[in-house]
């Protein structure tokens, strides 16, 4: 049986609205978590209509496949977005899709059930995978990756100051024993910390950035987006929201360079430089009554873009 933690959407409405659902539209969730934007945006559709479901974690799948596998206008679909393109040609959707959304990070159910290892506020053991059928977990990367390598992690993807130091501890410890659960490396970055420090949790950085590297997230991203861009068709829109600055700045570039091809030399052999993605309003993020709902949503952002083509 899938987790059934209580997920809360985050920007639900802004999303949905953002998306401008026809009835009869065609429209991929490319991170189904636990359903609440595609049982709204499922909601606006007629029997016309059509929506892809994709996720790569199989216990989201199965919680789709109990919710919506009856529905006929749905195709659920076990697949990482970094596939989005090979997804798209296996179902003929190329310029045919009227709107592709992103809910990038982790989910609620991922991050309470401890046996994921995605939480230093669980003690679990340390994976962290995304999808739990493929990969190295977190432990096993952390058993093999070079101190080199790991302050590069921790210091591009984390964000974190102490880099150096915690990855120095990290593989100190791992020449002493191997690094297992989720408390283990908490606690050694907690140490790595003065003792007067006051903020977010110390391993925070951490955490997400040994999240990042191992499910390949920031590639994945830029893989998804350049496939979301070629399945959108002339007005379709793309919804993205992320929850750190390096996903959002991501989004944020790849809506822009859309719009700078056009400023390029129009040569006959490259049509598509003449197709862009123009901004749909400011970025938007959680009203205050949201906060009050779902303190998780603090860190969200949202980015609404729409297909023009020239």
């Amino acid at each position: 049986m899938p987790a059934t933690s209580t997920h809360v959407p985050v920007l639900l409405h802004e999303s949905i609205q953002g998306l401008r659902i026809k009835g009869d539209g065609t429209y991929i969730d490319c991170t189904f978590g636990r359903g609440g934007h595609s049982q709204l945006l499922l909601e606006g559709l007629t029997n016309k209509g059509q929506l892809f479901l994709l996720d790569q974690d199989p216990s989201a799948i199965e919680y789709a496949q109990q919710k919506f596998g009856s529905d006929e206008r749905v195709k659920i679909i076990h697949q990482t977005f970094a596939n989005l393109a090979e997804v798209g040609r296996d179902h003929d959707l190329l310029a045919k899709v009227d709107g592709i959304f992103f809910d990038l990070g982790v989910s609620s159910p991922q991050l309470d059930e401890a046996q994921r290892g995605f939480s230093f506020s669980h003690d679990g053991p340390l994976d962290m995978r995304m999808n739990t059928s493929a990969g190295d977990t977190a432990a096993e990367w952390l058993a093999s990756v070079s101190a080199k390598e790991l302050i590069t992690v921790l210091f591009e993807f984390g964000e974190e100051r102490h880099a150096k130091k915690i990855a120095n501890k990290i593989f100190d410890q791992q020449q002493v024993s191997a690094i297992k659960t989720t408390k283990q490396l908490a606690e050694i970055v907690k140490d790595c910390y003065p003792s007067n420090y006051q903020g977010t949790h110390p391993a925070t950085g951490t955490f997400q950035a040994i999240r990042i590297a191992i499910n390949q997230e920031l590639q994945s991203l830029h893989k998804g987006l350049d496939a979301a861009f070629d399945f959108l068709n002339g007005g379709g829109r793309l919804a993205v929201i992320s929850f750190h600055s390096l996903e959002d700045r991501i989004v944020k570039r790849f809506i822009r360079d859309t719009k700078q091809q056009d400023l390029l030399p129009k040569l006959p052999v490259m049509p598509e430089l003449n197709d862009h993605l123009k901004s749909v309003g400011k970025l938007i993020r959680p009203s205050e009554q949201e906060l009050k709902v779902n303190p998780r949503a603090r860190s969200g952002r949202l980015r609404i873009a729409e297909k023009v083509l020239k």
